[in-house]
C-alpha cells in the first residue's frame, strides 16, 4: 500500500519512529501505528528490507498515514547524537568524521553548504562533550 498520489489523499497523522536498522519488531511498531489500523507486518517487512544495509544503526522513518488507512514511509538518516557518539573515539572526533557525518546528514539539514553542515555537526558534538581534532596546524589542534 504505498502511496500512489501522496497529493489526492487526506493525511491523518505523520508518526517519526526510530527503530533498529534491518530488525524491526511488530511490537514497537504496534505502539505508534497500532490505533490506526494499518498493516504492521507489511511496515515492518519493507522498513527491514529497506534498512537491512544499515544494521548497528538506529534508523528514523517518517509513517504518513492516509485517511483510507494507506501509508507511505520515508526513511531519515540515524540521528546525528547517534552517529557521533559511533565515531567518537574516547570524547574526540576527528574532522574528516565530522565531514563524513554532515554528508550523510545533508539532506535532512536546512543548508546546502558542507562547511555549514559540518559546523552544525560540530555544535552538536560540542553540546555532546565530543571535542572536534581538527587538521589544521602541525600537531592537530582541537576544539
Amino acid at each position: 500500500m504505498a502511496a500512489r498520489s501522496v497529493a489526492a489523499k487526506s493525511v491523518l497523522r505523520r508518526v517519526k519512529i526510530e527503530l533498529d536498522a534491518g530488525n524491526a519488531g511488530p511490537a514497537e511498531l504496534g505502539k505508534m501505528l497500532g490505533p490506526y489500523g494499518l498493516n504492521l507486518r507489511e511496515i515492518m517487512v519493507r522498513y527491514n528490507e529497506a534498512t537491512a544495509g544499515q544494521r548497528g544503526d538506529r534508523v528514523p522513518v517518517e509513517v504518513t498515514v492516509f485517511e483510507d488507512r494507506s501509508y507511505a514511509l520515508r526513511f531519515l538518516a540515524p540521528p546525528t547524537s547517534f552517529l557521533l557518539r559511533r565515531a567518537a573515539s574516547g570524547d574526540t572526533v576527528t574532522e574528516e568524521q565530522v565531514r563524513e557525518i554532515a554528508q550523510r546528514k545533508m539532506p535532512e539539514l536546512n543548508t546546502d553548504d558542507l562547511d555549514a553542515a559540518m559546523r552544525t555537526v560540530a555544535g552538536t558534538a560540542r553540546s555532546m562533550g565530543i571535542r572536534v581534532k581538527t587538521s589544521s596546524g602541525p600537531d592537530g589542534r582541537e576544539s
